[in-house]
């Protein structure tokens, strides 16, 4: 039985990727929810992980597989932040927009 890798071949692994990073820059840089920003995030994370266990799985060592796991939790952690500090601002502001944002001062 053929590798998996080999059947598909790297290069699609680069080209979804590099698809997927650019549809996350899209949404950092022309949206102004909080919520869609963190979620196009996630698909930049998402975008380099793959990359990450395709060349890994491609030159047979499982450290990038074991660094995207350990990449996975962080930024399940980063999320929980993320959304607590939104849930907080949601209840001073009533709004997630990131344009009123500027108004908050320390």
């Amino acid at each position: 039985m053929q590798n998996i890798l080999e059947q598909i071949g790297i290069e699609n692994y680069i080209y979804l990727s590099v698809l997927l990073f650019c549809i996350g820059a899209f949404g950092v840089l022309y949206r102004r929810n909080a919520i869609i920003m963190f979620m196009s995030i996630e698909i930049m994370l998402n975008a380099v992980n793959l990359l990450l266990v395709a060349f890994s799985t491609y030159h047979q060592d499982a450290q990038g597989q074991v660094f995207v796991f350990f990449s996975m939790a962080v930024a399940a952690a980063e999320v929980a932040v993320g959304l607590s500090i939104l849930v907080s601002i949601f209840r001073n502001t009533g709004s997630i927009d990131i344009d009123n944002l500027k108004n908050l001062k320390g």
